[in-house]
């Protein structure tokens, strides 16, 4: 009994080992879910930490040389003691600087941001633009030190996109594998820049890869906790925001105005992305009519910013200074008012110049800014159920950037976790969940999904509407030689008729044709020159459409839920 006790014993030990040596070839061949992907992962968490850390010390260090500010953190107070001259002088030039590189290393003169990492997971297989990228990256560098009123964390997630964009190429990763390294590098420096690891990990997920996919979770995480480290190694296990008053909900029947704090932030939201938009076609029409240079726009703009500044020093900058002192309620009624004016005509200002920076900082300003106006008078007209004013412009900060990043799960653990304030979710929740069901009635979704439609790259409706625009008719045509090609004789009666699509045409050209016509069959030519006659390359079937249709559908769904 003993030996066969001990026999039994020592086969499951010897099927044990087999096991885990069989588990660990897995882990360590078996590509992006395992193991080896997680230490790719790790790479580049703590690459883009240490990239985000470093365009936060450049700006730091631009300011501190450009401003003598000791310090930054009260940046507008300190700029009422210089010269007024100084204040335009300074976003003028910085803006001049700004337009000559982007004017020479970008082809049309255009930062990129959070909305191109969007459309590279989207479309390009987890690629940005690399070349264009490190020019935006230091245009957006001297924009926010030299009085440029955006925020740090689009140029940042960019930056991040271009690291993972290197790592993806080298390797030669696929699609997925492309889009995971994309999220990975994106969390870390969302985690990197505002000491916010939870909220970059979903971040990544909600907002660029736009899927919760479970084999995408540990890799993304794992980068995200490494961007944090390199946060923390630097300025310690601080959050961004410091509230000195309680914020604690009273009574749940202050609940009711909170939701009406939400609708209110929704449309302030929209009023933001509206006017920002507004600005930039306005500022591109006024190019065209005057016939300004391309590099001359930014610098225009910070003359603007600049004026504007002489008055009001608080739109200098990524605006922390004045956030803070709403979220600490040290502001009164109508200057909380004028500065929300005033912050949207300067991000409106700064972005219609093509300056660079993102859009995130400075919805928060907004939203503390909006919210602590709503709770001056939401706690005068009913003080007895009221909590404190500081509450309602936490909820304000999460609601109106919840509905201008189209992120209400992420934004929200970015507002606890950069005011370390988790005691009041609800209020918070409440106000982030009305904004955004609001917004997102009113603008493409979020205002960068709204930037790309505007550049008519059809992200928002979902992967229904944009995967046909990335497969092209030469990939699934049938050529003159083909077995079933389409007959030649038609296919140029269809052509004189002007029922064909070029060689460089995609799917979402030639299925709304099939649509309309009930043709089995499109003509695909290479047209030539002024006098030379089109030369036909074969024929894109609807049935052959389809079948490509459905498989990239099936592809993304697969990827989406493993």
């Amino acid at each position: 009994m003993a030996k066969s006790v001990g026999s039994f014993l020592a086969e499951s030990a010897h099927e044990a080992a087999d096991t885990c040596r069989g588990g660990w070839k897995v882990l360590v061949h078996k590509g992006p879910s395992q193991f080896q992907f997680w230490i790719i992962a790790l790479c580049i968490g703590i690459a883009a930490g240490f990239a985000a850390l470093l365009f936060r010390k450049g700006i730091l260090w631009l300011q501190s040389t450009i401003y003598g500010a000791e310090d930054l953190s009260r940046l507008h107070t300190f700029a009422n003691t210089l010269p007024w001259y100084w204040l335009v002088i300074i976003p003028t030039i910085g803006g001049l600087i700004v337009g000559i590189i982007l004017n020479k290393f970008t082809p049309d003169g255009r930062v990129r941001s959070v909305a191109d990492v969007i459309e590279g997971a989207a479309l390009h297989e987890g690629r940005v633009e690399r070349k264009a990228g490190i020019a935006s990256a230091f245009a957006s560098l001297i924009t926010l030190s030299s009085g440029g009123s955006t925020g740090r964390e689009g140029p940042v997630v960019h930056l991040a996109g271009m690291i993972a964009t290197w790592v993806s190429v080298r390797i030669n990763a696929d699609g997925i594998t492309g889009r995971d390294l994309l999220g990975c590098a994106v969390a870390a420096a969302v985690s990197a820049s505002f000491n916010a690891p939870i909220a970059g990990a979903l971040f990544a997920l909600e907002v660029v890869l736009r899927h919760f996919a479970v084999h995408a979770f540990a890799p993304i995480v794992i980068a995200s906790v490494a961007g944090t480290v390199i946060n923390r190694l630097e300025f310690g296990d601080v959050t961004e925001f410091t509230l000195n008053t309680g914020t604690a909900l009273q009574f749940y029947q202050e609940l009711p105005a909170f939701l009406i704090l939400g609708g209110l932030c929704g449309l302030v939201a929209v009023a933001l992305m509206w006017t920002i938009f507004w600005a930039d076609d306005m500022a591109s029409h006024l190019q065209d009519d005057l016939r300004i240079p391309r590099w001359l726009r930014p610098a225009i703009s910070g003359a603007l910013l600049g004026i504007l500044a002489i008055w009001f020093p608080h739109i200098i900058g990524v605006g922390y200074e004045t956030t803070s002192a709403a979220l600490t309620g040290n502001l009164l009624l109508h200057e909380a008012i004028v500065f929300a004016v005033l912050k949207v005509v300067a991000v409106s200002i700064t972005m219609a110049g093509r300056m660079g920076g993102g859009v995130f900082s400075p919805s928060l300003m907004v939203g503390a800014l909006t919210g602590l106006a709503f709770g001056m008078i939401a706690t005068a007209i009913f003080p007895d159920v009221s909590g404190t004013t500081t509450l309602y412009a936490l909820a304000g900060l999460g609601a109106v950037a919840a509905a201008v990043l189209g992120a209400p799960i992420s934004t929200t653990l970015i507002v606890f976790e950069m005011t370390g304030d988790w005691q009041t979710g609800l209020a918070v929740m409440v106000a982030v969940s009305i904004s955004t069901a609001l917004s997102s009635r009113l603008v493409d979704g979020s205002f960068f999904l709204t930037q790309l439609e505007r550049r008519n790259v059809h992200i928002a409706a979902g992967p229904q509407a944009y995967l046909l625009a990335m497969c092209g008719v030469g990939k699934v045509m049938r050529t003159k030689d083909d077995p079933k090609a389409a007959p030649e004789d038609r296919c140029w009666e269809m052509v004189s008729e002007g029922l064909y699509v070029g060689g460089t045409a995609t799917l979402e050209s030639a299925m709304p044709v099939f649509e309309n016509t009930g043709e089995a069959f499109l003509p695909v030519v290479k047209l030539g020159g002024e006098d030379a006659p089109p030369e036909l390359l074969g024929a894109v079937f609807h049935v052959d459409a389809l079948r490509a249709y459905n498989k990239a559908l099936a592809a993304t769904a697969a990827e989406e839920h493993s």
